[in-house]
């Protein structure tokens, strides 16, 4: 493999790209049976390195998950999408060891997720329906130390235990927002985000119908993406000058909200405290039109609003901007 040229390979499980430096060697990983081909890792991927791929559907049921796929000659091994992704899809290591790169150097935050265990107030008699109701299969029961574990490394925060086991887990999630089910405007006999849901959030009932339990949604809009009925966007190009350099910027407006079955909304995010360019250029696409701000750390926000004009170079707002930022 020549030095400095990535080299992709992938399979029907997996994909990776490794790129071997003179000191450094890359390798980028995505499990795609843990990929649901969710908005969140295209969105945030500073290159546009990363591309949505569509799920197959079948009388309107999935028989191929969607998943993403990577250019290679643009991805620069930032780490943002592993960071970002809501099912742990994606690692990297460097030389074999974990780092991300955008987290050492404070480019971006760490989300804030947590998923407890307190043994005291848990009803022994409900583990083994806990096991088998944990949607990505991560909690099992110690059977020497008599006590339930959860690999958390791979805990999507579902909050399925929570409910189950009637609040001996305690479940904190990332995102904050809302996702909206117009049962009223799905295509007849399609059930497809029931399939794709990654928390069963969106699951088919007893009675063969499609219902949403929002306290289990972690935003992370698979369901727009699977959906038949596809979002469409107004597209706004511009440019500003910054540093003696210019730069340009595309805002996406949705102009079909009112036609969609399912609507995701992302208000804010719980995360280490970090300011840096790269992060709110990533909270800009990931929040939501309606929310009235947008985050700078975990304590401070702006309005979004002033976010986009100094974005596209007012001076004012460029002002209001640093303001927020400094501490």
């Amino acid at each position: 493999m020549s030095r400095g040229i990535p080299k992709k390979s992938k399979t029907e499980h997996e994909m990776t790209i490794a790129r071997p430096m003179v000191t450094r060697n890359y390798l980028m990983r995505w499990d795609l049976d843990r990929c649901v081909g969710c908005q969140i890792g295209p969105i945030v991927c500073p290159k546009g390195a990363l591309t949505h791929v569509e799920a197959e559907l079948q009388d309107g049921r999935v028989v191929k998950r969607s998943s993403v796929d990577v250019d290679e000659k643009k991805c620069v091994n930032c780490g943002i999408c592993v960071v970002s992704c809501p099912t742990h899809a994606i690692s990297l290591t460097i030389n074999g060891e974990t780092e991300i790169p955008v987290l050492q150097y404070g480019a971006f935050p760490e989300f804030i997720t947590k998923t407890i265990f307190r043994q005291e107030k848990f009803d022994f008699s409900l583990k083994d329906f806990i096991i088998e109701n944990c949607p990505t299969g991560v909690i099992s029961y110690d059977e020497k130390r008599e006590t339930m574990r959860v690999d958390f490394d791979n805990c999507i925060h579902c909050r399925q235990c929570e409910v189950a086991s009637k609040g001996a887990f305690e479940v904190r999630q990332a995102w904050v927002g809302s996702v909206v089910l117009h049962r009223e405007r799905c295509v007849e006999g399609c059930l497809a985000c029931a399939d794709i849901c990654p928390t069963r959030a969106l699951h088919i009932n007893d009675s063969g119908e499609l219902v949403f339990a929002d306290y289990y949604c972690i935003k992370c809009g698979a369901c727009m993406e699977v959906c038949p009925v596809k979002a469409e966007y107004a597209e706004e190009s511009f440019e500003f000058e910054s540093q003696g350099m210019t730069h340009q910027r595309t805002l996406r407006r949705l102009t079909n909200a009112d036609k969609l079955p399912v609507k995701v909304e992302r208000w804010r995010v719980n995360h280490t405290e970090v300011s840096s360019a790269a992060w709110i250029e990533a909270l800009r696409k990931l929040s939501d039109e309606k929310a009235k701000s947008v985050e700078i750390d975990r304590k401070r926000a702006l309005r979004r609003a002033d976010l986009i004009d100094a974005l596209r170079g007012n001076l004012m707002a460029k002002a209001k901007l640093k303001k927020e930022i400094e501490p």
